[in-house]
């Protein structure tokens, strides 16, 4: 029996994870349309004076961002990739902090915005850390939360056009990868999403339709 890959978010994935994910083809650009759907309703007129992105990796999700703020923290439980993130921001109103998802060290009703990015399809008991994120959120504040459509069918057919090759030529172990991160299927999370918030506004890409197997995204924009 072989042993699990050693730290692949630490070491490995946390160096190869921009270039198997953005840098280019299907997955790039679904990747990068994911991020411009949530923030489609907030132009430069908008303004959320404190935000907390959750998971934010290497920051890849700021340069999205086309509304106004005071503060925006970057958290994920990573330091190799906040180290990325905030090398890439370089913009004194940014700042880090290594925090556990699911577990935040902010108090209640802190932030006016919270977003999460790829990010709930990872965690267990999504239903637990979706009330965590509301905790930390103003009232009338907004979550915002991006997730695959996996596993849909058009997610599970893009996976096999693009990233598994990519990533396998980078070294990593692509379908295991999977199998450990993505512990939660889509019907599952816009369920609980469903259930607990009222005032959202849903999108999914590239189709309007509200179906999972023909769409490759769902994102939505909660008011608490």
């Amino acid at each position: 029996m072989r042993d699990d890959p050693k730290n692949i978010w630490t070491t490995e994935y946390s160096e190869k994870y921009e270039a198997v994910n953005y840098d280019s083809g299907l997955s790039g650009w679904v990747m990068r349309a994911s991020h411009s759907l949530i923030e489609r309703p907030y132009g430069s007129e908008a303004r959320f004076n404190r935000v907390l992105e959750v998971g934010a990796g290497s920051g890849v999700h700021l340069k999205y961002v086309r509304h106004s703020f005071s503060e925006y923290w970057l958290t994920d439980f990573s330091q190799q990739m906040l180290d990325q993130a905030i090398a890439r921001a370089n913009d004194p109103r940014v700042a880090s902090s290594v925090e556990d998802a699911t577990r935040l060290s902010f108090q209640d009703s802190f932030f006016d915005r919270v977003i999460a990015c790829h990010v709930l399809e990872h965690l267990y008991q999504p239903h637990l850390v979706l009330r965590e994120w509301s905790r930390v959120l103003k009232p009338g504040g907004t979550l915002s939360i991006v997730l695959p459509s996996d596993p849909g069918l058009a997610w599970r057919l893009g996976r096999h056009l693009g990233p598994r090759r990519r990533a396998e030529k980078n070294g990593l172990a692509y379908d295991y990868i999977m199998a450990r991160e993505h512990v939660n299927p889509i019907t599952n999370l816009v369920n609980f999403i469903q259930y607990y918030f009222d005032d959202r506004k849903e999108y999914w890409w590239p189709l309007k339709a509200p179906i999972c197997d023909i769409n490759l995204i769902y994102a939505v924009n909660i008011i608490k």
